[in-house]
């Protein structure tokens, strides 16, 4: 093992806690995770000694493997030749090289050389085309070149009769001779099962002339000689394909909120309230031996609360700038703290249920339910939904085909797929004939959705029209007519949606993009507007699952944790501002394609900082952007970014945070000392948003010196640049204005006061309490038995997964979870060592103690002592040990330790048998 861990260090791979990224490894007891580059997913292999005992691929969001290997091969992070090596060195003997269109690439070559940086440590073009075509190669071009050996010619059609509706594809592959097959190929099996469904009744899907393949094809053609017709989607659609990584797909990791816990960190003790954590501590009480979390409160007083226990402590996120103090052991104040908060809930709680019933008892419209176009029009969509999206959509579909009015809120960070979930409702509404209108906060973000939603619906009969700034007096006059003549189906406008002279034919569905923005005057002519319409409200903030859960069954919500697919994180870097690696970024960018953020927050030397940029990048096209500009101006140079009329925009923090720009991936963030944490989360936001790697860096004055606490939110930045790494940065200002937006801004007081963890949990108990539900079942039962109890640092290193396992070992509810949690240790961690066992053991023992609703079990002298809350149940269980347990009082029960019990190895299985004796 040593000896493959010092192989992988020497040849570039990087050690880590838990493998997240191609390139790195991480060395666990007798578990060794590796990530070469080249492979689809990473590999555990698992030893015993010096034998490997089994080598399994594994999920990198799961952690848990996937398919069993029989062996692996992997290449060095490093090369061994030196930097002028030509790209063939690498290439085997028979290795063939494939060269599509050899004057485009000669022209692409050339564009880069002339933008590299380092121009002169590049090997020239026809050094490179002769070395390849040097070795075994073939040439595809359109037009024929000159005589280069033996030419293939394949007579090939195009197939531009295909585009258009549906309905002429279904048209001119009937029309088609009966020896010809025709293929259609889907970028993903979700895409083929679905076009399927939309053909399924149609002859030419009968007839097994038709066939689905999996593939990226740009565009389709009509290969004669075969009489094989092959289509891609951009044909059957009508749009452009959008290409996909064939392999590796990186699920996104669900937002969950934020459990890690660092020495130092505020928490909140459900009993004694806001304390310090302070790190684990093994103790030994009397044989029992199992971690501790050290909390500190006022005056230094410290408790030690066991890891078993670990729901009693949550992280602190307060909301409010201002550190709370620690609590007195004890005092009051705590009390009165929770006291405020319950009752203010309580009437939130049931402010919220009074505006449901309201809604319930209105009128609304029953749309139909998915029709051939509404199939036809959910499978053209380019991407695999995620999970969440296919949950949201199901629940608007289902919010719509009832009766009641629809008031729904969609969640979910930029680039979750908000945007496609509600065209789906919009088409639905469409559909069955109603009218929609979308509203958004600003001009630009307005123009970006007419755009998407112009190019979404183009291959259907619907009429989409805009009503802001960018729409001439003439286009106005037009749109409001066919709005109330029924012409124009969808508008997507700013708040002059909602204007007095704007009429609607037949308006069914109101679409609102974060509704916060808009001023009061604007929402009650809304609210007049939507009387009996379903009304769909979506929100770039994204809510935490314990809030979303605690209002289950009073807020119509549906929440977009997952990032969809292949989305990479940003990479990360704090660096001095220097030159040179400003170029080298803004090149590498450039020569991709690709579009840049300079982000400068003091408009008085903007445009000194954006004539340096020019210097160091002479070629690019940059625009400066800030909030003193006149709007107008300020919206035309957004637009100028947004259709990629310029490479760099140099701007203020004004750069709108709902643009979804899939094209610029770089972000320098000047000053990045000046920022606070939620800031910089928000700016790097803006990047990452397609498939390609982004980079983010934070620039720093190069003869400043760093103030401790600035340094510590600058390596936080770094460290947390994972996908849905906003709930770890941001979560005090995300959450909580989060919070404030679906709750209202009163609400964030308590928050403040007991902490938004609990605050959620008593919002929970409140909703339940006055729907008449059961309170949730509590696993609350405190173990005092001989053993040692623990999760060993050699087992799991990483503290925050031992937390995390802590908190989950915590919520496990049947006998079931607990079989799935020992299977992931094992998969994840290797062998238990006995004192996981134990603590599994522990956790099945505390269920068994549940149902006989026991609140304590421990050995005191010869006895076992049971404490208990429910009197009936103790009495069963005492007529179930045939009079062996004794009740003692009105709290405690008795039964007689036989000899030997002290054993560790013995008393859980007879404690055991004392439950389950039946």
């Amino acid at each position: 093992m040593e000896s493959t861990v010092a192989w992988l260090l020497a040849n570039g791979f990087h050690n880590t806690s838990a493998v997240q990224l191609p390139g790195e490894f991480s060395h666990r007891g007798g578990i060794l995770d590796i990530y070469s580059p080249e492979w689809e997913s990473p590999v555990r292999i698992e030893l015993w000694d010096d034998e490997i005992e089994s080598i399994r691929q594994f999920d990198l969001v799961s952690q848990r493997s996937l398919s069993n290997l029989s062996e692996i091969s992997m290449s060095s992070m490093r090369s061994y030749r030196k930097g002028d090596a030509y790209l063939t060195d690498y290439f085997e003997t028979d290795d063939c090289t494939l060269l599509v269109e050899m004057g485009a690439i000669d022209l692409q070559g050339r564009e880069y050389l002339k933008r590299s940086a380092e121009f002169e440590k590049c090997h020239g073009l026809r050094d490179v085309i002769k070395r390849l075509t040097e070795q075994r190669c073939l040439l595809l071009n359109a037009l024929g070149p000159g005589d280069l050996g033996r030419v293939y010619r394949f007579k090939t059609e195009s197939v531009d009769r295909f585009h258009g509706s549906m309905e002429q594809v279904r048209s001119e592959i009937a029309a088609l001779p009966e020896t010809h097959e025709v293929a259609i190929a889907c970028t993903t099996a979700a895409e083929a099962e679905r076009l399927f469904e939309v053909l399924r009744e149609d002859p030419i899907v009968d007839r097994n002339r038709l066939t689905f393949v999996l593939g990226y094809l740009s565009s389709g053609f009509h290969w004669v000689d075969q009489q094989s017709v092959v289509l891609s989607l951009g044909e059957v659609f009508r749009r452009s394909q959008i290409r996909r990584k064939k392999s590796i797909k990186h699920k996104g990791k669900a937002l969950d909120s934020f459990t890690d816990l660092s020495s130092g960190d505020l928490v909140v003790h459900l009993a004694h309230g806001i304390g310090r954590y302070r790190g684990l501590e093994l103790l030994d009480k009397d044989g029992h031996v199992e971690e501790h979390l050290v909390v500190e409160f006022h005056g230094g007083t410290k408790v030690f609360v066991p890891a078993t226990r670990i729901d009693l402590v949550q992280k602190y996120i307060g909301g409010k700038k201002s550190r709370p103090p620690l609590a007195r052991i004890g005092g009051k104040t705590w009390v009165k703290h929770k006291r405020a908060a319950e009752l203010a809930v309580k009437d939130m709680a049931a402010e919220m249920l009074e505006l449901q019933a309201a809604r319930l008892a209105r009128p609304g419209i029953s749309f139909k339910r998915d029709s051939h176009w509404q199939m036809e029009f959910d499978a053209s969509f380019p991407y695999e939904e995620t999970p969440d999206q296919v949950t949201a959509i199901d629940a608007i579909k289902q919010d719509m085909e009832t009766s009641r009015p629809m008031d729904r809120l969609l969640c979910g960070d930029v680039g979750f797929g908000k945007t496609e979930v509600a065209m789906r409702a919009a088409f639905k509404a469409i559909d069955s004939g109603y009218q929609v209108a979308v509203m958004v906060p600003t001009t630009v973000l307005a123009e970006q959705h007419y755009i998407s939603f112009v190019q979404r619906m183009a291959q259907f009969p619907i009429d989409v029209g805009r009503l802001s700034r960018f729409a001439s007096t003439a286009e106005q006059k037009e749109v409001l007519a066919g709005l109330e003549s029924g012409g124009v189906d969808i508008v997507v406008g700013t708040h002059r949606v909602a204007s007095k002279d704007v009429k609607f034919s037949n308006l069914g569905l109101v679409i609102i993009d974060e509704e916060q923005r808009f001023g009061v005057e604007v929402k009650e002519r809304l609210k007049s507007l939507q009387s009996n319409v379903e009304l769909l409200t979506l929100s770039a903030t994204p809510i935490p699952r314990t809030l979303h859960m605690s209002l289950v069954g009073v807020r119509d919500i549906s929440n977009l944790e997952t990032p969809p697919e292949d989305r990479l994180a940003v990479e990360t870097r704090v660096v001095r501002f220097q030159e040179e690696l400003i170029r080298e970024a803004i090149y590498r960018e450039l020569n991709r394609g690709g579009q840049i953020y300079f982000i400068h927050n003091r408009v008085h030397d903007i445009d000194q900082i954006a004539a340096k940029i020019q210097q160091i990048a002479p070629e690019a096209r940059i625009r400066i952007g800030h909030g003193q500009m006149h709007e107008s101006d300020l919206e035309q140079v957004m637009l100028d970014f947004v259709q990629h009329r310029c490479d760099i925009l140099v701007a203020t923090t004004i750069v709108e945070n709902g643009l979804d720009i899939p094209n610029a991936n770089t972000i320098f963030v000047n000053e990045a000392n000046r920022y606070g944490l939620a800031d910089l989360h928000q700016l790097r936001g803006r990047v990452g948003r397609y498939k390609h790697r982004a980079y983010c860096y934070m620039l720093i004055d190069p003869n400043l010196h760093v103030t401790p606490d600035a340094a510590r939110r600058l390596h936080a930045i770094e460290e947390y640049s994972q996908m849905g790494a906003g709930f770890a940065i941001a979560m005090r200002d995300l959450e909580i204005r989060g919070a404030g937006n679906l709750l209202g801004s009163q609400q964030s007081g308590h928050i403040a006061a007991v902490g938004y963890e609990f605050y959620c949990h008593l919002l929970e108990n409140a909703v339940r309490h006055l729907k008449k539900q059961p309170p949730k079942l509590a696993i609350d039962v405190e173990i005092e038995l001989p053993g040692e109890a623990f999760l060993p640092d050699d087992y799991i290193p990483d503290i925050r997964a031992k937390i995390d396992c802590y908190r989950r070992l915590t919520r496990l509810e049947t006998f079931e979870d607990i079989e799935v949690m020992r299977q992931e240790l094992i998969d994840r961690f290797g062998k238990l060592p006995m004192p996981v066992l134990r603590l599994l053991e522990l956790a099945a023992l505390k269920l068994e103690a549940t149902i006989w609703q026991l609140s304590a079990i421990q050995l005191e002298g010869g006895f076992l002592s049971l404490k208990y809350t429910n009197p009936s149940r103790i009495e069963q269980l005492v007529r179930q040990t045939n009079g062996a347990l004794r009740i003692a009082d009105h709290e405690s029960a008795y039964v007689t330790v036989e000899e030997g019990m002290d054993d560790p190895d013995r008393v859980l299985p007879w404690v055991k048998s004392v439950l389950q004796l039946s």
